[in-house]
């Protein structure tokens, strides 16, 4: 209904038809094929002549048809949508996995559809009252620590899965090994000459471990190799439970001469402390860090970086595959981290005195 203006500035009411929404069967008809042909034509699938195809598109171009996602999913069962499951939204490692997975699903023409589960006491019965089988085409699960039941619980909503950020056997998946890595950034702090190397790691009440007891593992294989002393400290996770744990440690009797945080966001709370403390950094104690996430380098902070964004990238075409595929898929891609060292690590200041308190060169 559409209310048009008389002369005497009093409006009256006439009845005007509102524009049709061209449907798929006007394509269809104009194009002379079927529904179905349409379908598989607009949707870019195979087993359609390229001739067969260009109709179709000139005809639903001259109509202005739009495909609507909803309708074909009827007819194809295919809804050009990925779930992904996520812990949290905000810190870093989740933000950029995000983008990396937007990227990639977007380039191969998916919407991505986010759920932030926030509990993994939780998680089983989210799942199990999420309408993924009808709303999308495969989930892609970033940083979930996923138990058995979890798993199976996935597993019969019958949708591919794809795991980033976790290596799980026989499942597709995308990961780095914190475990190495962690222990190749303890071994860099021992190889400087530092004995006492703490460890800060988070702990918080959802459940989810964000790698963390890959990397301690790490961490402590490290040092029982170098037969050095494991000094661990746990406290919440981001930079106010790094400065808790700084705190912590600078109340020891034999505070560390290096801190290793199990991420960036923890190391700048150690940071934080360590300067209101009057402590130099790296001249009393080294301070390194793991992700390199964007802060880091203004922070001129040690750390290990993990190609994360090419993690949500690679996880994102895995899931697409697995829609397009006939059977599973299972891939394992293994993605590597690498250690980057800047000026918040040095060599102990007891190596670089000499006994008479001169100063030995830094190697």
């Amino acid at each position: 209904m559409v209310a048009l203006p008389l002369m005497s500035g009093m409006p009256t009411i006439v009845d005007m038809p509102l524009p049709e929404h061209p449907r798929m069967s006007d394509v269809a008809a104009r194009a002379g094929v079927s529904l179905s042909t349409v379908s598989r034509a607009l949707r870019g699938a195979s087993g359609v002549a390229p001739a067969v195809r260009a109709e179709v598109e000139r005809a639903a171009a001259e109509l202005g048809y739009v495909v609507s996602r909803g309708a074909s999913s009827l007819v194809t069962g295919v809804t050009g949508r990925i779930a992904v499951l996520v812990p949290f939204l905000q810190p870093w490692f989740f933000g950029v996995a995000l983008a990396g997975v937007s990227t990639r699903l977007r380039a191969s023409g998916q919407d991505m559809l986010v759920y932030q589960v926030g509990d993994v006491d939780e998680l089983d019965a989210y799942v199990r009252s999420l309408p993924l089988r009808s709303n999308v085409d495969a989930v892609i699960a970033v940083a979930l620590d996923l138990g058995d039941t979890a798993v199976a619980r996935l597993d019969e909503i019958g949708l591919p899965v794809v795991f980033c950020g976790r290596r799980v056997p026989g499942r597709a998946c995308v990961f780095t090994d914190d475990t190495a890595a962690a222990a190749g950034a303890t071994r860099h702090l021992l190889n400087l000459g530092h004995r006492r190397v703490a460890y800060v790691c988070s702990r918080d009440q959802t459940g989810f471990s964000w790698s963390s007891r890959d990397r301690l593992r790490g961490y402590e294989a490290a040092m029982a190799e170098a037969g050095a002393e494991a000094v661990v400290v746990t406290e919440p996770p981001g930079h106010q439970g790094g400065a808790l744990a700084m705190a912590r440690l600078l109340s020891m009797a034999e505070p560390p001469t290096a801190v290793f945080a199990e991420s960036d966001d923890v190391a700048m709370g150690v940071l934080q402390v360590a300067r209101r403390s009057g402590i130099d950094v790296p001249g009393d104690v080294s301070v390194m860090g793991f992700d390199d996430n964007d802060v880091a380098a203004l922070l001129d902070l040690t750390t290990v970086a993990q190609p994360v964004t090419e993690m949500g990238e690679r996880a994102a075409e895995l899931a697409v595959r697995a829609v397009r595929a006939a059977g599973p898929v299972r891939d394992h891609v293994h993605l590597d981290t690498r250690l980057v060292v800047r000026q918040s690590t040095a060599v102990p200041r007891s190596r670089r005195e000499g006994p008479a308190g001169g100063t030995e060169q830094r190697g």
